[in-house]
């Protein structure tokens, strides 16, 4: 038995709540830097632009630091969980390095808020276009590496 916080028992819920949280967190990464191609054609001050920034400020604050603080607490759950990793594998290490850059890349989206938020357009649409496809890359990394383990 497992104490008073048996683990084992709670690994359908924790892998149920970790993957809803992933899909939240991945909606809002796939969605963000699109917002910023938009803002970065906008004129600084414009009203357009001003949309943006609230837009940008809910999506950041209502869904994705939520959604990657609770990915983050139900994956470290999961990881707690005993024979759910085994830490010789390679897989283990490649989701671990596609996850930390994910969340690096959301530290960075989270920066770069605060640039458009005081009108500065630091980057071109076309940036931003390549940008908003480095989720995706992540994302398939992640899920092959946790899905197919190859190696």
């Amino acid at each position: 038995m497992g104490g008073i916080l048996d683990l084992g028992q709670l690994y359908p819920w924790t892998k149920a709540l970790h993957l809803i949280s992933v899909i939240a967190w991945m909606a809002g990464m796939f969605y963000l830097p699109r917002l910023y191609v938009y803002h970065s054609d906008t004129a600084p001050g414009s009203p357009m632009s001003e949309t943006f920034k609230v837009m940008e400020r809910r999506l950041l604050r209502g869904i994705i630091n939520p959604a990657m603080i609770a990915t983050w607490i139900f994956g470290l759950t999961l990881v707690m969980t005993p024979g759910v990793v085994d830490w010789s594998a390679g897989w283990w290490h490649a989701k671990m390095f596609g996850f930390l850059a994910m969340s690096a890349l959301h530290g960075y989206l989270a920066v770069q808020r605060k640039h458009f938020l005081a009108d500065e357009r630091r980057h071109s649409a076309t940036f931003w276009r390549v940008v908003n496809e480095v989720p995706t890359v992540l994302l398939v990394l992640i899920v092959i590496m946790v899905i197919v383990r190859p190696f």
